[in-house]
């Protein structure tokens, strides 16, 4: 039934006209928590009370173990069941579906090494998106990489690097590439950051003559526009090169 139940009430309310249903009053022991409205719902997931998942190692998951093995549910109760409604509220990635840890230390670092090389990296904020994904505008599959993108969530730091590697030297090869030249003030040049890269480019001009440029950046509205992190939540990290600087 994809996108029929939109949420746990839907999900509740569904699944009384099937008929009576049972509840998890006798698991609630011991101080246990609820992570959800109603005492209907069944936690098939690994997630602990507040939101985490939880360790492989815990007694929760070591529980869960035994859900590993074919069963039919409630058998062990005096009334055993009959359909059982299993809801996906929240899903993993599918294999190879690769996503990027973005952060701007990371191409700060990779830009100026010996500039940035007591900056450590790993204790930045990262946001996450996925690597491949839909151009909505134009309804074509598209790489989203950037310098910004410090690793493969799940992947070994040697397979990491090599692959990221691979796609940004794929994805920047000379046939794909356009300079575009400044030629007057008040040029102004437009680019879609949802699929094409781009860089500062560089000259005679560097620490001789004056080059000022001011760019605006527009909130991408798609589907895919806040990746996989909390939506509507301004935890924009910034980047400050500190007080002497």
């Amino acid at each position: 039934m994809p996108g029929r139940v939109q949420d746990d009430t839907a999900h509740v309310e569904f699944s009384r006209r099937l008929g009576e249903l049972d509840d998890i009053r006798p698991y609630m022991k011991y101080g246990r928590k609820m992570r959800y409205e109603y005492y209907e719902l069944f936690d098939a997931g690994n997630i602990d009370e507040s939101g985490n998942i939880i360790d492989p190692n815990s007694a929760k998951a070591q529980h869960q173990n035994g859900n590993g093995l074919f069963h039919v549910d409630s058998s062990f109760n005096p009334r055993r069941a009959s359909h059982s409604l299993l809801r996906a509220y929240a899903l993993p990635l599918p294999e190879n579906d690769y996503t990027a840890a973005h952060c701007m230390a990371h191409s700060r670092k990779l830009g100026a090494p010996d500039f940035f090389k007591d900056l450590d990296v790993e204790s930045q904020p990262m946001h996450f998106h996925k690597i491949v994904q839909l151009h909505e505008l134009s309804k074509r599959m598209n790489l989203y990489i950037s310098a910004h993108a410090h690793h493969i969530v799940g992947l070994p730091k040697n397979e990491s690097d090599k692959l990221l590697k691979e796609l940004m030297e794929h994805a920047t090869q000379e046939k794909y590439r356009i300079s575009v030249p400044w030629e007057n003030e008040t040029d102004m040049i437009i680019w879609d950051n949802t699929c094409m890269l781009h860089r500062a480019g560089s000259g005679t001009y560097t620490g001789k003559f004056k080059r000022d440029l001011r760019r605006t950046t527009v909130h991408d509205d798609s589907s895919t526009a806040w990746g996989l992190n909390e939506k509507d939540v301004d935890k924009r990290p910034g980047f400050s090169l500190g007080a002497s600087n």
